[in-house]
């Protein structure tokens, strides 16, 4: 009698291998275009909140995901802390500025849930602005969907052991060190205290009309791929099809154009790169 193969464990991950993560992120962002265009074409308006913890890998998925897009059609917004004008205001005015128009994309890194977590974790508002939180964020999310906007929200969940070694890689890489904050210290110390605000976030606002999506995010490049292909099933879309197009001759006649040698140039460094790896 033959043996029934063992089964792979539920938590064993497949090795991702960088060429076939290439190919399908190639592949996804293809479909990107696709879905702009349709977004474009038909006028919608999508908003995509993406919250998570600090160096959980949202500024990696907005990035691949606007990458090959359009930025009039798909922009980021990305806000710094409120004003103090901003502050008296109604706390979701801010936000509501950089909602889309007819055709637009817009993919907040970080959005009105700020109040419901690094707010709240760092006592930046009161009790009672945050409890009016909780009573105001469901019928905002509401009343954006009746005036048409596709509302979508990711939440990025990473371990602290991936965190920190995240946090570490910043603090000892150049190119990385801008990324690392005060804020990200904070973030550690209250490893706990952003735990609870975040599953008190969820209890409210997770709700059946505008769910939370979780993204296991311990894999950068499992969260991007995951991550995109989740968004392109959530929004129907079909391929625009476009006229054929032929390009014309150029012509020339009529102007002689100046000597090259009249405009400044910048210097070509990457010549004399390759000339010293012969």
């Amino acid at each position: 009698m033959a043996k029934t193969p063992p089964q792979e464990h539920p938590q064993k991950k497949r090795k991702l291998s960088k060429d076939a993560y290439e190919r399908k992120l190639v592949n996804l962002q293809t479909e990107l275009v696709k879905l702009q265009e349709w977004v474009k074409h038909q006028g919608l308006k999508v908003v995509v909140v993406f919250e998570g913890r600090d160096a959980a890998g949202k500024g990696g998925v907005i990035k691949r995901i606007t990458e090959k897009l359009n930025p009039r059609v798909c922009r980021i917004v990305a806000l710094d802390k409120p004003s103090e004008r901003e502050r008296s205001q109604w706390y979701f005015q801010r936000y509501i500025s950089h909602l889309p128009g007819a055709g637009e994309i817009v993919l907040f890194d970080r959005s009105w849930y700020n109040r419901a977590g690094v707010e709240k974790v760092m006592g930046f508002c009161s009790d009672d602005e945050y409890e009016e939180f909780f009573r105001t964020c469901p019928e905002f999310e509401r009343m954006l969907q009746r005036s048409g906007i596709i509302l979508l929200k990711y939440w990025f969940s990473v371990s602290d052991e991936e965190q920190e070694k995240r946090f570490q890689e910043r603090i000892d890489t150049p190119i990385k060190r801008w990324k690392f904050s005060p804020m990200d210290l904070e973030s550690r110390s209250r490893w706990v205290a952003y735990s609870e605000a975040k599953d008190r976030m969820f209890a409210h606002t997770d709700t059946k009309e505008s769910p939370w999506w979780v993204v296991n995010a311990d894999n950068k490049k499992r969260a991007r791929l995951n991550c995109i292909s989740h968004l392109l099933a959530s929004i129907p879309f079909e391929s625009i099809q476009y006229d054929d197009i032929e390009l014309p001759e150029i012509s020339k006649k009529g102007y002689v154009r100046v000597p090259l040698e009249s405009q400044s140039f910048v210097p070509d460094i990457a010549n004399d790169i390759a000339s010293s790896d012969k």
